[in-house]
């Protein structure tokens, strides 16, 4: 999920009040598979190390994606993306992290937005209880993958996120704050100019 998408789900959950939740996969990678027939072997980690008897070290064929391969973030993807498909989810053509999904419910159309960014899961519904569309895929998700609720979303892409009655507020005042802290640790220099435009007063005006 790009975050022009975040900010267009926000928008759409303030517009039409939609509940907004964030699900979390614990270890994902180690949840996806690889290809088959894919074939990958890395060195031991750490205090696994093995020598062979012709002396040389020995190497761990990898069965599972694991961080730090190349692929492993792809693997995942392919691993996630068809179950979404295949539980009845429509994939976005602009964003194929964002994923929509409706379905009729005593005769009222029930409606839920997945947006997908690596080991996160940004939801929009319109319905939590049981029976309800979302209420069916949460249990499925439970089911098939190993996931944490982490109910209402606050913060997601780096973007703090705060709801009232009628708006929703995206800010990154504490990611601009952590910027600061690694890359100005003595704070921010006095020659660096507060509160002015980053040009020239005497720009010409169009």
């Amino acid at each position: 999920m790009r975050a022009t998408s975040l900010r267009a789900l926000a928008a759409l959950a303030a517009r039409t009040n939609l509940s907004m939740s964030r699900w979390d996969f614990v270890a994902a990678y180690f949840q996806g598979d690889l290809e088959e027939g894919e074939v990958v072997y890395c060195r031991a980690p750490p205090g696994y190390e093995a020598i062979g008897a012709d002396g040389r070290a020995r190497v761990c064929q990898v069965v599972k994606p694991v961080y730090g391969m190349a692929q492993a973030g792809r693997r995942w993807q392919r691993s996630l993306f068809p179950w979404l498909r295949d539980w009845g989810f429509r994939q976005c053509e602009s964003d194929p992290g964002v994923f929509t999904a409706q379905r009729d419910v005593g005769g009222v159309k029930q409606r839920l937005v997945v947006g997908c960014y690596v080991d996160d899961l940004f939801t929009l519904y319109d319905d939590d209880q049981p029976g309800s569309l979302y209420s069916d895929f949460t249990a499925a998700l439970a089911e098939r993958w190993n996931v944490e609720d982490k109910g209402p979303v606050s913060d997601l892409l780096n973007v703090d996120i705060t709801r009232d009655a009628d708006s929703i507020l995206l800010r990154q005042e504490n990611y601009i704050a952590q910027l600061v802290s690694t890359f100005l640790p003595g704070g921010i220099p006095s020659s660096f100019h507060r509160n002015h435009a980053p040009a020239a007063d005497d720009l010409p005006k169009l």
